[in-house]
């Protein structure tokens, strides 16, 4: 069992910035990948950003970019998602997801439904 616990989220103009941090306990040894991924009202759940427990290779959705930065400190079983530039259409809730499964190796390659653990979820909103 892991259990995730996100944090981080707020309130930002736009161009400005924020660090979402996604805390990881029980068994993250088991962990094959995680990702930050973000849903508005009504809509469907869209991937964000994603890393490879592995080998540390990471995924961006086009919108983002250049603009964030997915990373992780081991020590602290602690992963990151840092977000400059941030825009009105960045506004959403944030989850962090981790799955497990070994069929793949690469991040980028697991489906939302492949992700076996969610957190809560950050709040994040771009406004002036």
């Amino acid at each position: 069992q892991v259990h995730l616990v996100e944090s981080g989220g707020g309130l930002v103009q736009p161009g400005g910035s924020l660090r979402l941090s996604c805390a990881a306990s029980g068994f993250t040894s088991d962990l094959m990948a995680i990702g930050w991924w973000r849903q508005a009202p009504g809509k469907e759940r869209e991937r964000v950003a994603c890393i490879t427990n592995a080998d540390d290779s990471t995924y961006y959705t086009n919108d983002v970019e250049g603009r964030f930065t997915i990373s992780r400190d081991n020590a602290k079983n602690t992963f990151y998602l840092q977000m400059n530039s941030l825009k009105p259409e960045d506004t959403d809730v944030y989850y962090c997801g981790a799955a497990t499964d070994r069929t793949y190796f690469y991040c980028g390659t697991y489906k939302q439904n492949e992700y076996d653990y969610w957190g809560q979820g950050t709040q994040v909103t771009v406004s002036s």
